[in-house]
Protein backbone atom coordinates (compact mmCIF):
# COMPACT_ATOMS: atom_id res chain seq x y z
CA UNK A 1 0.00 0.00 0.00
CA UNK A 2 1.09 3.70 -0.75
CA UNK A 3 2.10 5.53 2.25
CA UNK A 4 -0.51 8.52 2.58
CA UNK A 5 0.82 12.17 1.04
CA UNK A 6 1.46 14.51 3.48
CA UNK A 7 -1.87 16.51 5.10
CA UNK A 8 -4.18 13.86 3.59
CA UNK A 9 -5.19 12.80 6.83
CA UNK A 10 -5.18 13.04 10.49
CA UNK A 11 -2.79 10.86 13.33
CA UNK A 12 -5.38 10.19 16.54
CA UNK A 13 -3.73 7.52 18.39
CA UNK A 14 -1.10 6.28 16.24
CA UNK A 15 -4.24 5.50 13.47
CA UNK A 16 -4.51 7.52 10.55
CA UNK A 17 -7.60 8.82 9.64
CA UNK A 18 -8.22 9.67 5.46
CA UNK A 19 -9.39 12.70 4.43
CA UNK A 20 -11.70 13.72 1.84
CA UNK A 21 -9.74 15.65 -0.75
CA UNK A 22 -10.54 19.35 -1.60
CA UNK A 23 -12.40 19.38 1.29
CA UNK A 24 -11.13 22.28 4.05
CA UNK A 25 -11.66 22.31 7.28
CA UNK A 26 -14.34 24.61 8.90
CA UNK A 27 -13.38 27.79 10.62
CA UNK A 28 -13.55 28.57 13.69
CA UNK A 29 -15.57 31.87 14.46
CA UNK A 30 -13.75 34.39 16.25
CA UNK A 31 -14.94 34.12 20.49
CA UNK A 32 -15.64 37.89 20.27
CA UNK A 33 -18.32 37.80 17.90
CA UNK A 34 -20.39 35.14 20.06
CA UNK A 35 -19.64 37.42 22.66
CA UNK A 36 -21.00 40.04 21.15
CA UNK A 37 -24.17 38.53 19.92
CA UNK A 38 -24.43 36.90 23.75
CA UNK A 39 -24.14 40.40 25.46
CA UNK A 40 -27.00 41.63 22.92
CA UNK A 41 -29.60 39.69 23.64
CA UNK A 42 -29.06 39.64 27.21
CA UNK A 43 -28.75 43.18 27.30
CA UNK A 44 -31.76 44.02 30.21
CA UNK A 45 -33.84 46.82 28.86
CA UNK A 46 -33.85 50.17 31.14
CA UNK A 47 -36.94 51.23 33.06
CA UNK A 48 -38.08 54.07 31.52
CA UNK A 49 -38.95 56.50 34.60
CA UNK A 50 -40.21 59.68 34.62
CA UNK A 51 -38.02 62.68 34.33
CA UNK A 52 -40.31 64.67 37.55
CA UNK A 53 -39.65 61.25 40.01
CA UNK A 54 -38.55 62.37 43.03
CA UNK A 55 -35.98 60.48 44.60
CA UNK A 56 -36.99 62.42 48.23
CA UNK A 57 -40.28 63.12 49.41
CA UNK A 58 -40.77 65.79 52.36
CA UNK A 59 -43.51 65.47 54.51
CA UNK A 60 -44.02 66.85 58.38
CA UNK A 61 -40.49 67.66 58.62
CA UNK A 62 -39.60 63.95 57.63
CA UNK A 63 -37.47 62.46 54.63
CA UNK A 64 -39.51 59.90 52.85
CA UNK A 65 -38.22 57.55 50.32
CA UNK A 66 -39.58 58.57 47.01
CA UNK A 67 -39.89 54.47 45.83
CA UNK A 68 -41.97 53.38 48.86
CA UNK A 69 -45.54 52.97 47.92
CA UNK A 70 -48.39 55.94 49.60
CA UNK A 71 -48.82 53.11 52.88
CA UNK A 72 -45.56 52.50 53.65
CA UNK A 73 -44.24 55.71 52.86
CA UNK A 74 -46.83 57.81 54.61
CA UNK A 75 -45.83 55.24 57.59
CA UNK A 76 -41.91 56.80 57.76
CA UNK A 77 -43.43 59.65 60.04
CA UNK A 78 -42.87 59.16 63.07
CA UNK A 79 -46.49 59.29 64.77
CA UNK A 80 -48.30 57.53 61.88
CA UNK A 81 -48.73 54.03 61.43
CA UNK A 82 -50.55 50.86 60.00
CA UNK A 83 -54.34 52.40 61.32
CA UNK A 84 -53.50 56.06 60.25
CA UNK A 85 -51.59 55.64 56.69
CA UNK A 86 -54.60 53.61 55.62
CA UNK A 87 -57.25 56.55 56.94
CA UNK A 88 -55.41 59.34 55.70
CA UNK A 89 -55.14 57.38 51.83
CA UNK A 90 -58.93 56.29 52.15
CA UNK A 91 -59.63 60.34 52.77
CA UNK A 92 -56.75 61.62 49.99
CA UNK A 93 -58.20 59.11 47.75
CA UNK A 94 -55.13 58.00 46.34
CA UNK A 95 -54.33 54.32 45.16
CA UNK A 96 -52.32 53.02 49.03
CA UNK A 97 -49.79 51.64 45.99
CA UNK A 98 -48.49 54.29 43.67
CA UNK A 99 -44.98 55.61 44.82
CA UNK A 100 -44.63 58.74 46.42
CA UNK A 101 -42.19 60.27 43.88
CA UNK A 102 -44.40 59.80 41.60
CA UNK A 103 -47.18 62.44 42.74
CA UNK A 104 -46.92 65.93 42.21
CA UNK A 105 -45.98 68.42 44.79
CA UNK A 106 -49.85 69.77 45.21
CA UNK A 107 -51.04 65.85 45.84
CA UNK A 108 -47.94 65.23 48.49
CA UNK A 109 -49.14 68.62 50.37
CA UNK A 110 -52.53 67.78 50.16
CA UNK A 111 -51.33 64.34 52.11
CA UNK A 112 -49.42 66.45 54.23
CA UNK A 113 -52.50 68.64 55.43
CA UNK A 114 -54.71 65.80 55.80
CA UNK A 115 -51.77 64.12 58.33
CA UNK A 116 -51.32 67.29 60.02
CA UNK A 117 -55.12 67.67 60.57
CA UNK A 118 -55.56 63.95 61.42
CA UNK A 119 -57.21 64.54 65.32
CA UNK A 120 -59.41 66.81 63.73
CA UNK A 121 -61.42 63.54 61.85
CA UNK A 122 -60.11 60.66 64.24
CA UNK A 123 -61.98 59.46 67.47
CA UNK A 124 -60.32 59.54 70.52
CA UNK A 125 -59.16 56.26 70.87
CA UNK A 126 -57.14 56.57 67.81
CA UNK A 127 -54.62 59.25 68.75
CA UNK A 128 -51.78 59.09 70.55
CA UNK A 129 -51.83 61.62 73.68
CA UNK A 130 -54.68 61.35 75.10
CA UNK A 131 -55.66 64.22 78.02
CA UNK A 132 -52.64 66.27 78.04
CA UNK A 133 -50.74 66.95 81.17
CA UNK A 134 -50.70 70.57 80.62
CA UNK A 135 -53.55 71.66 78.50
CA UNK A 136 -55.94 68.75 79.08
CA UNK A 137 -56.96 68.21 75.28
CA UNK A 138 -56.36 65.20 73.11
CA UNK A 139 -53.23 65.98 70.58
CA UNK A 140 -51.76 63.49 68.29
CA UNK A 141 -47.87 64.33 68.02
CA UNK A 142 -45.86 63.53 64.43
CA UNK A 143 -42.01 63.28 64.57
CA UNK A 144 -39.66 66.02 66.61
CA UNK A 145 -42.54 66.89 68.93
CA UNK A 146 -43.66 63.15 70.17
CA UNK A 147 -40.05 62.90 71.14
CA UNK A 148 -40.23 65.77 73.08
CA UNK A 149 -43.29 65.42 74.85
CA UNK A 150 -42.26 61.54 75.58
CA UNK A 151 -38.45 63.03 76.99
CA UNK A 152 -40.26 65.75 79.28
CA UNK A 153 -42.73 63.08 80.47
CA UNK A 154 -39.84 61.23 81.76
CA UNK A 155 -38.40 64.27 83.11
CA UNK A 156 -41.31 65.36 85.35
CA UNK A 157 -41.42 61.65 86.17
CA UNK A 158 -37.79 61.50 87.80
CA UNK A 159 -38.16 64.99 89.48
CA UNK A 160 -41.55 63.27 91.26
CA UNK A 161 -39.50 60.97 92.48
CA UNK A 162 -42.64 58.38 91.33
CA UNK A 163 -41.75 54.57 91.32
CA UNK A 164 -41.45 55.04 87.22
CA UNK A 165 -39.07 57.76 87.56
CA UNK A 166 -36.77 55.78 89.60
CA UNK A 167 -37.19 52.98 87.77
CA UNK A 168 -36.19 55.00 84.46
CA UNK A 169 -32.88 56.35 86.29
CA UNK A 170 -31.96 53.13 87.44
CA UNK A 171 -32.27 51.63 83.93
CA UNK A 172 -34.37 48.54 85.06
CA UNK A 173 -37.97 47.58 83.57
CA UNK A 174 -41.08 49.93 84.67
CA UNK A 175 -44.04 47.96 83.83
CA UNK A 176 -43.80 45.20 86.47
CA UNK A 177 -41.80 42.93 84.58
CA UNK A 178 -39.50 40.18 85.90
CA UNK A 179 -35.78 40.80 86.09
CA UNK A 180 -34.07 37.98 87.35
CA UNK A 181 -34.12 36.42 83.49
CA UNK A 182 -34.52 38.79 81.16
CA UNK A 183 -32.66 42.11 80.25
CA UNK A 184 -29.86 41.62 82.17
CA UNK A 185 -26.64 43.17 81.60
CA UNK A 186 -23.30 44.20 82.74
CA UNK A 187 -20.46 41.78 83.93
CA UNK A 188 -22.55 39.45 85.80
CA UNK A 189 -24.12 37.42 83.05
CA UNK A 190 -24.27 33.65 82.79
CA UNK A 191 -24.35 31.70 86.02
CA UNK A 192 -21.11 30.96 87.66
CA UNK A 193 -20.90 27.68 89.68
CA UNK A 194 -18.16 26.79 92.62
CA UNK A 195 -16.13 23.52 91.91
CA UNK A 196 -16.03 21.04 94.49
CA UNK A 197 -12.92 21.75 96.42
CA UNK A 198 -11.02 17.74 97.08
CA UNK A 199 -10.79 17.52 100.83
CA UNK A 200 -7.50 18.18 102.68
CA UNK A 201 -5.18 15.68 103.20
CA UNK A 202 -4.89 14.28 106.20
Amino acid sequence: MAAPAIGAGRAIGGNILAQPENQDMPEKKDKKQKKDKGEQKQAPKADKKDENFRYIVRIANSDIDGNKTLMMGIQSIKGVGPRVAAIVAQRTGLDPHVKMGELSEAKTDEIAQVVMNYPDYAPTWAINRQHDFETGEDQHLFGIELDMARKDDVNRLKMIRSYRGVRHEQGQKVRGQKTRSNGRTGLTMGVSRTRAQPSAKK
